[in-house]
């Protein structure tokens, strides 16, 4: 009896590495990524000397009775406070601690997986940090229910996940199958369509403020960041102009992620956590 065929499978050795990178090269990323290491720690250990103590509620709503309940009888309740200041740090310090990791006791590994055309490394820490990210780019849009976060939550690993297969399954030396790249951001959407749909239908009540302008701010640019992420992959994978290199990709990816947490750090601390 044959086995049966999968949709998909490696048409190449998934061991035999494809990229070429040189000793030279290999010097030059251990120094960047110590140096973007060190930078994250600082905005880091910062974020928590200099900000004051303001704590943002995480919340469930219960109906108070059976399935369609009237609303109005339902009971919101505030299960627990995330601390902006300390939350914030937290996904600079994951960023600091993956860095120094690979600048230290993971190269060896981390130069293997260049050599394979893949970091794991990186969508390991893309799954803790940006996800945190998000949660709190919710919690700061006024988006406080249980519910909501995890599944954005999850959502969003999803997303990490996906171009994780994306680079397993495909390697730069051959035709590109570009299923788990659409699919990871079909995925990415949803964070971001849950917030834009909470704030347009917050804006809709009657008498309704809506939250302060920082917050469009940071909607937007974080918005704007976040797809970059997935426009250097694509780029890497169409092999366009300077990202024929795959490790152009991969400095790429690293100054994006510095830049992306240090925006998303510094309009939460200049709008919310400057102490009073």
């Amino acid at each position: 009896m044959t086995r049966p065929t999968t949709a998909r499978s490696y048409s190449f050795d998934p061991h035999e590495e494809v990229v070429e990178v040189s000793d030279d090269k290999l010097g030059k990323l251990r120094r960047f990524n110590l140096i973007m290491g060190g930078l994250h720690a600082v905005s880091g250990v910062l974020m928590v000397a200099l900000s004051n103590d303001f704590a943002l509620g995480v919340s469930t709503f219960n109906l108070n009775g059976p399935p369609g309940t009237d609303l109005a009888q339902g009971v919101t309740n505030q299960l627990f406070d995330v601390p902006l200041g300390i939350a914030t740090s937290l996904f600079l310090f994951l960023s600091a601690v993956f860095h120094l990791l690979i600048a230290t006791v993971g190269f060896d590994f981390y130069a293997s997986e260049l050599r394979h055309g893949r970091n794991r490394l990186r969508w390991v820490e893309y799954s803790l940090s940006s996800t945190l990210m998000i949660v709190l780019i919710a919690l700061v849009t006024n988006l406080t229910d249980l519910g909501a976060l995890i599944a954005i939550a999850f959502a969003n690993v999803s997303m990490i996940l996906f171009g994780w297969i994306m680079e397993m399954v495909n390697r730069p030396d051959r035709d590109t199958w570009w299923t788990p790249f659409w699919f990871g951001c079909i995925a990415g959407i949803g964070p971001w369509a849950t917030v834009v749909a909470y704030l347009v239908v917050g804006l809709g009540q009657e008498g309704a403020e809506g939250p302060p302008g920082f917050v469009y701010g940071i909607i937007f640019t974080l918005f704007m960041f976040f797809n970059t992420f997935a426009i250097n992959q694509w780029l890497q994978y169409r092999k366009k102009g300077r990202w024929t290199d795959y490790l152009v990709g991969e400095r790429t990816y690293i100054t994006l992620s510095l830049i992306a947490k240090t925006l998303l750090a510094w309009q939460i601390f200049a709008n919310v956590l400057i102490p009073t």
